[in-house]
């Protein structure tokens, strides 16, 4: 039989860019980024999530992915959306990007910059700021570090910017001063929290995409429930695939980070399930 359309595109339009669904994150990789991220895109992931923050991620390693795979010509630029981030030096380890006793602006523009490097790119398809500079409120540094992502982003050298690990009254607060609002706000995903429910209610009402990660690493409790199984064996698929439909059918695009070229397969997969309204509803109150 002949797979179903999927209900759920691949790729989307979001403020005139062509957006995937489904990002594959290099977080924790070290030096196999290189060969996961050849992985991923010969897997069919269209996405990348990096972060110009050698304490958690190697950047270079996912650049030299990507100039093959667009070299090769399997891929053409215009095809792949490449997400970076400008991560806070408290955040970093001695191998910074930029120069730290610079202003924040010159922080941000030397970390773009280096990451255009890293990534055989002149331009980044979203840029993100990577979380706040306090746990409380946004602090000047914040707007400093907005104020230059928005210069970016007028210059046509990032096509969209968006922030990471946000509460919701920094949410609230940058949406109410910001002069260019978030496209993505991408926040871990907690089932305890009703997957991130006020966030992402917020983010539906002023048109910004919600991007979870850790769907898996950070529900495993929830996630271990019986109902779970029970939903994964109706579908004939795997616990792990029936939470990435969960998330899309949510709205939301899921970050994956797995290491398993078998699992990179099965989470695309994902485009042909189709969760009941009341499967739905039950995988939102799991932890519940």
């Amino acid at each position: 039989m002949p797979n179903p359309i999927p209900t759920i595109s691949p790729v989307i339009e979001h403020q005139g860019v062509s957006v995937p669904t489904f990002l594959y994150g290099t977080a924790w990789k070290e030096n196999a980024t290189e060969q996961l991220v050849a992985l991923a895109l010969e897997s069919g992931f269209l996405g990348i999530d990096t972060a110009n923050q050698r304490r958690h991620y190697f950047e270079e390693g996912v650049g030299e992915a990507v100039g093959r795979a667009l070299a090769s010509g399997k891929l053409q630029r215009t095809g792949l959306f490449l997400q970076s981030k400008f991560t806070y030096v408290s955040s970093q380890d001695h191998r910074l990007p930029y120069d730290p006793q610079a202003s924040y602006a010159v922080q941000v523009e030397q970390s773009l910059q280096s990451s255009l490097v890293h990534l055989h790119t002149e331009y980044l398809d979203s840029y993100l700021l990577h979380g706040p500079a306090s746990g409380r409120g946004l602090t000047p540094a914040d707007w400093e570090a907005w104020g230059a992502m928005e210069n970016l982003q007028e210059a046509g050298r990032v096509r969209l910017i968006g922030v990471s690990n946000f509460s919701l009254e920094q949410l609230q607060l940058l949406l109410k001063n910001a002069d260019i609002k978030p496209a993505f706000v991408q926040n871990r995903c907690f089932a305890r929290m009703g997957w991130d429910a006020e966030i992402r209610a917020l983010c539906r009402a002023h048109g910004i995409i919600y991007q979870g990660f850790s769907l898996l690493t950070a529900n495993l409790t929830a996630l271990g429930r019986r109902e779970m199984r029970e939903i994964a064996e109706r579908h004939g698929c795997t616990v792990e695939q029936a939470v990435f439909r969960f998330a899309l059918q949510l709205g939301m695009i899921p970050l994956t980070g797995t290491a398993d070229p078998q699992h990179m397969i099965e989470d695309l997969a994902v485009y042909r399930l189709e969760l009941a309204d009341e499967e739905i509803e039950l995988i939102k109150h799991i932890a519940f």
